[in-house]
């Protein structure tokens, strides 16, 4: 039954977040977790997450602006960095509130909190008559990449924030979507680093074929996600971005993730 579970959540999430350019972390880390210790689940959705991405890169590499890659990338990249260490230096913060649901025991962070109203006002742009055109000049590129890198790095979910931020940088759909696949696959590469130790002690807890098969899953998901965009419009990739965006905030919000 894992399995399927697993292997059909990479699917549906890797092909969602090819639009979305987040979330297959935000869904295959509860989803692993239902089955295996929190630390094995957070090794095994790093591991799918590379590779997923890197299999994205083949797919759509191409298509991505190489100066939005190092005006806007390598700035989130060093400060998704800075903003991870700065959260270990924030772990004796005191939740706002906790609450349990069933057995599980829930925290209301106010960093995440304060994350959750930063999608959220990007979000509320699109419907906000007065910056529903709003687009974000290359000039402040490198701002909005410190920016979403940072507080990425505080939250962990750096694709929402990163999303929010290129979906007003006036690129075509295509462009959209592969820039946000090498932004996505160099922070994995900088992540990695970081848990390869962990990941390394695991190794005798690690399901192979468990991992094989969520790979190729979302491998598959992917693919099919990349021949649906051509006949999507940006329109289209704009509202799933956004639904996406409100989830994880909500989630964020009330200590879900």
């Amino acid at each position: 039954m894992e399995y399927f579970i697993i292997c059909f959540a990479a699917l549906l999430g890797s092909g969602l977040t090819l639009f979305s350019g987040f979330g297959l972390g935000t869904i295959l880390v509860p989803v692993f977790a239902l089955f295996f210790p929190i630390e094995i689940a957070i090794a095994l959705t790093a591991i799918v997450h590379f590779l997923n991405n890197l299999f994205k890169l083949i797919l759509v590499g191409r298509n991505a602006d190489k100066s939005i890659v190092l005006r806007f990338g390598i700035p989130a990249v060093f400060s998704a960095l800075l903003g991870a260490y700065l959260l270990t230096l924030l772990t004796d913060l005191k939740p706002l509130l906790q609450y349990s649901i069933g057995v599980r025991q829930l925290e209301i962070m106010p960093i995440k909190l304060v994350i959750a109203i930063l999608i959220i006002a990007f979000v509320l742009f699109d419907y906000i008559p007065r910056f529903a055109n709003l687009q974000f000049d290359k000039k402040y590129l490198v701002l909005g990449g410190v920016l979403s890198g940072f507080f990425g790095g505080i939250s962990g979910n750096q694709g929402a924030l990163r999303s929010a931020f290129l979906i007003k940088a006036n690129l075509k759909k295509e462009v959209f979507i592969a820039t946000g696949v090498v932004i996505a696959c160099l922070i994995d590469v900088f992540r990695l680093t970081i848990y390869s130790k962990q990941i390394i002690k695991l190794d005798s807890n690690l399901d192979y074929t468990l991992l094989l098969s969520a790979t190729i899953s979302a491998f598959l998901g992917a693919y099919f996600g990349n021949k649906l965009t051509k006949k999507v419009t940006f329109k289209l990739i704009q509202h799933i971005t956004t639904v996406m965006l409100l989830t994880i905030a909500l989630l964020l919000g009330v200590g879900l993730i």
